[in-house]
């Protein structure tokens, strides 16, 4: 029998089926959690398993199992019986997966952070040395920091780049910047590994990251990390004129800031799309 460890509920499955279930849809709702439960473990789960786990009687479970396998959304694998899941979910997976457009669902969030905030709102993950913008809106005036999904920035002078390099273990740091001396693109920029390791340790200490005219004269950013499950996906910043940037108004910055990585995070369709976009990148220089 699987250990104990597997059976997490104690209580019915039904405790979770929708209020305004009827006899029919709530077949459909312990149907759905049958195919739950079988997603949560590498090994087929037995019959015993699975009523363990649900709280229903077996009587109950060998109906809806069976229905399920003849729908080929699940796979009986012996005669125990236990049960795995099917082709069919594959493909829900994959639909799921293609219909999911980062730059688009991320919008919903990055929308009304530029409209807060009267800046440019930034996604970006990390991609070898570069950092790319999966996601972008601008704020409506004349005045405001132009970029577009897709487009790739340096990581070692960037308020995006620094946060997500700063996430980093150490020694995979030098995979993901050029090589030294950096590229100076004003009196600001970072150009040693040095002065760039000092500035790291400084960003994870106080949790953001700020460019201080360090990619662009009168341009300034300021950037937090969104997280998944602990895992650090991708960063979200606000960038604009210089001058907007003063300490009261980067503090506003921050507290939208970490709002917007909030929402991110727990929306599961960006939540989704995130993993996706960070799995395709292109890994580091062996």
């Amino acid at each position: 029998m699987r250990p104990v460890a597997r059976t997490t509920r104690r209580t019915s499955v039904d405790d979770d089926r929708p209020a305004s279930a009827n006899y029919h849809a709530n077949a459909l709702a312990r149907g759905l959690a049958l195919l739950e439960l079988l997603s949560t473990g590498p090994d087929p789960f037995t019959l015993v398993d699975i009523s363990e786990s649900t709280g229903l009687p077996k009587s109950t479970l060998v109906r809806l199992l069976a229905v399920l396998a003849e729908m080929e959304y699940i796979v009986r694998v012996d005669e125990r019986p236990s049960y795995r899941l099917g082709h069919k979910v594959l493909r829900l997976s994959n639909a799921y997966m293609s219909s999911l457009d980062l730059s688009v669902v991320a919008d919903r969030y990055l929308a009304p952070l530029a409209d807060r905030t009267g800046q440019t709102a930034n996604l970006g993950m990390l991609d070898r040395d570069q950092v790319i913008h999966v996601g972008v809106h601008e704020p409506d005036r004349p005045i405001r920091f132009r970029a577009s999904p897709g487009v790739r920035d340096h990581s070692y002078c960037t308020g995006l780049g620094k946060l997500l390099l700063s996430r980093l273990p150490a020694d995979r740091l030098a995979d993901h910047v050029p090589a030294g001396p950096f590229e100076r693109f004003t009196d600001a920029t970072i150009t040693t590994m040095d002065e760039l390791t000092r500035e790291l340790r400084l960003i994870e200490r106080r949790g953001y990251a700020f460019d201080d005219n360090e990619r662009s004269v009168g341009l300034r950013c300021v950037a937090v990390p969104v997280e998944v499950d602990g895992e650090c996906l991708a960063a979200v910043s606000v960038s604009g004129p210089s001058g907007e940037f003063g300490p009261d108004r980067q503090q506003f910055y921050l507290e939208r800031l970490s709002e917007t990585a909030a929402e991110l995070a727990g929306d599961p369709d960006t939540a989704a799309a995130m993993r996706i976009v960070h799995s395709s990148l292109r890994p580091a220089h062996p």
